[in-house]
């Protein structure tokens, strides 16, 4: 089970930190990913960690948002700065199982607005 928090109402040009909780003892096996789907849109994968902490990022969020893992508490976390109004969506939570290419566990989602 994931369980997002941290989504909210902010400011273009502000900052916010999303965390994602998840339950069982293998999460530092799984490969996190967060996903966003703005109004309109499909959904797309904002960033992901590998278990060795390697952190991909999509090109709009490069440089912006820094995505980050605690094995210990079984925490993914996706700091979010220089917000803009594009980057305003539901974001989702989402994990990989060890050898497989698509994410099989998804969190309900928090929403992001971000006003201009």
């Amino acid at each position: 089970q994931l369980v997002e928090s941290g989504g909210g109402l902010v400011q273009a040009g502000s900052s916010l930190r999303l965390s994602c909780v998840a339950s069982g003892r293998t999460f530092s096996t799984y490969v996190m990913g967060w996903f966003r789907q703005g109004p309109g849109k499909e959904r797309e994968l904002v960033a992901r960690i590998s278990v060795s902490s390697i952190g991909y990022y999509a090109e709009s969020v490069k440089g912006r948002f820094t995505i980050s893992r605690d094995n210990a508490k079984n925490t993914v976390d996706l700091q979010m700065k220089s917000l803009k109004p594009e980057d305003t969506a539901v974001y989702y939570c989402a994990a990989r199982s060890p050898g497989t290419l698509n994410y099989n566990y998804w969190g309900q989602g928090t929403q992001v607005t971000v006003s201009s």
